[in-house]
């Protein structure tokens, strides 16, 4: 029976320390789905909501790229064990655009509201990234030039809304970062080959009309 106990709590410390899930979803990421991906900064464990960066001003503490910088993000596997086997408690970062999704994020308030409200208009969404602060709906890959198009051709644009484009990036579950815990609001389809994400057009057009029918004001975060 100690034996027994023993294992369990063993088995217990390697799910809590995030370590075999950290590895796990990075390899997913990577060698499945072709997603390019990083270590980001480590939140400092000195500081609440600090970052491990040297700006003492950083706005996502623990979420972004340091050392390696986002140039080195890729789908090599061989890779990935070995920055997680040194850095096991790494956030993942995606370097979006290029083969990658890119995303169009939101505070989580309004983000929440508005997802809502895409349901009750029928609206095909693919995987939701969820922060304490904001929310990340994936998109089909953009361009600058197309994104630009896009927000001129519209009277109104909520000034809240980021876009995380090529060049860019985004903390991936089940990262801990300096704000707060990196989760699934919707989880990709478990054995995908790679989710499914819509066009950036359809998210930001719906996203507009859903705050604007609800009435919701996205605050600037």
């Amino acid at each position: 029976m100690r034996e027994i106990l023993g294992r369990r709590r063993r088995l217990l410390s390697k799910r809590s320390d995030g370590r075999p899930e950290l590895i796990g979803a990075a390899l997913t990421y990577a060698t499945e789905w072709q997603w390019p991906v990083l270590p980001g900064v480590a939140a400092d464990p000195e500081g609440r909501n600090r970052c491990g960066c040297p700006d003492p001003e950083c706005t996502v503490p623990g979420a972004h790229p340091f050392d390696p910088g986002l140039l080195a993000a890729t789908t090599d596997g061989r890779m990935v064990r070995w920055w997680w086997g040194n850095r096991p408690s790494a956030p993942i970062v995606l370097a979006t655009g290029g083969k990658a999704p890119c995303a169009v994020s939101l505070p989580a308030l309004p983000a929440a509201r508005a997802l809502d409200a895409l349901d009750s208009m029928g609206m095909r969404l693919g995987p939701v990234v969820a922060s304490p602060a904001r929310w990340a709906i994936l998109v089909k890959p953009y361009s600058m030039e197309q994104l630009g198009e896009l927000l001129y051709a519209k009277d109104f644009v909520p000034g809240s809304l980021r876009f995380h484009g090529e060049g860019g990036y985004l903390a991936l579950p089940p990262s801990e970062t300096g704000r707060g815990e990196i989760r699934w609001e919707r989880a990709p389809l478990p054995g995908s080959a790679s989710p499914w994400v819509p066009d950036v057009e359809a998210v930001v057009d719906a996203v507009v009309e859903a705050l604007t029918r609800t009435g919701v004001s996205a605050p600037e975060l």
